[in-house]
């Protein structure tokens, strides 16, 4: 984890060591409340202190000295007070003050519940901020293809079989970017058939591979087991071209360049819009039940799958059409 935990209170480094170890919660997870902690916290400070909520000074206030008395003294007045703060001042978005929140409730539930230090939780009856309901980018089935054969077309690139065998493990199998870059040898069964991955919260699953999938995959292992790596026990999938397992950010720059040499580059699209794509067009072959679906993509909650039923623009043209009435008064006079 990036974040110096040494910023933060005393209190709030031991429930970031509980998050992290006891729980379980990946390092970037936690890595986000610290970050989110330490801004609620610098706020709670400038308030008491008189010092501008935004600038040099305020970025430079040392909360790690903050107390338990000084934590009890927060109100949900003064949590209510930091959200219109985020909201008007640093101009947050609905995402990003639910993650604040999140921050800030899991942080006073540890100090309640498994701490005993609080009687009373300030955070417990705040409502998260109300998000825009989004329907996910994602590429139509021909900007897939497009992207596939600008890959495997790449005739230059050295790292070309490789990068197509990413690229096909995300459209087909909707893996995380996590997932992907953390499979190594022992995760596949001897038949490609069946790869285990490590999701959210250290929960493992079984994702099946289609026959495309599987080819991939057994064309770059040909190139993987002759190449050479740092660390002759290296078990990792996918290397870097320095011998070591691939990192989270090369394989984002490998999509961005070829969604731009594909004409895809101004879609805001990304290695997680991949995972879109493949739910979306999993969902609407009409084939994939949105239950088989949630347990496919590694979702906790039902109704974090049930984005992907939205249906394409050409589903509801044709649903439009077949009504009945669709006919009425064609080729009538008025």
């Amino acid at each position: 984890m990036a974040f110096d935990t040494n910023e933060l209170p005393a209190l709030a480094r031991e429930f970031a060591s509980y998050k992290l170890v006891i729980q379980g919660r990946s390092p970037k997870t936690v890595e986000e409340y610290c970050f989110d902690l330490r801004t609620f916290f610098r706020y709670i400070m400038a308030e008491r202190k008189g010092v501008p909520l935004w600038g040099e000074e305020f970025d430079a206030l040392d909360v790690s000295g903050m107390t338990l008395e000084d934590i009890k003294a927060i109100t949900t007045a003064d949590i209510y007070e930091f959200f219109l703060y985020v909201d008007k001042t640093r101009e947050n978005g609905a995402s990003a003050k639910s993650r604040k929140l999140s921050a800030i409730r899991a942080f006073f539930k540890y100090l309640t519940n498994k701490k005993c230090v609080l009687e009373v939780d300030p955070s417990a009856n705040i409502d998260s901020p109300k998000k825009k309901a989004a329907l996910p980018k994602y590429l139509t089935l021909e900007e897939s293809v497009r992207l596939l054969d600008t890959v495997k077309n790449d005739v230059e690139s050295k790292t070309r079989t490789r990068d197509f065998c990413i690229i096909s493990v995300f459209l087909n199998t909707g893996m995380r970017l996590s997932e992907l870059v953390g499979l190594s040898f022992g995760d596949f069964d001897r038949e490609l058939r069946a790869v285990r991955v490590l999701g959210k919260g250290n929960k493992e699953r079984i994702i099946y591979l289609n026959d495309s999938c599987r080819e991939a995959i057994a064309e770059y292992l040909n190139v993987r087991i002759s190449e050479p790596t740092k660390n002759p026990k290296e078990k990792a999938l996918f290397i870097s071209s320095r011998g070591q397992r691939i990192s989270v950010k090369t394989v984002e720059w490998m999509v961005k360049k070829y969604l731009d040499m594909a004409g895809l580059g101004d879609r805001e699209l990304s290695t997680h819009k991949l995972r879109h794509t493949a739910a979306t067009l999993m969902y609407q072959s009409g084939e994939v039940d949105v239950r088989v679906l949630k347990d496919i993509l590694g979702h906790a909650q039902l109704n974090t799958t049930q984005i992907y039923t939205h249906l394409s623009s050409d589903s509801m043209e044709a649903a439009m059409s077949s009504n009945p009435l669709a006919d009425y008064g064609k080729g009538k006079g008025k």
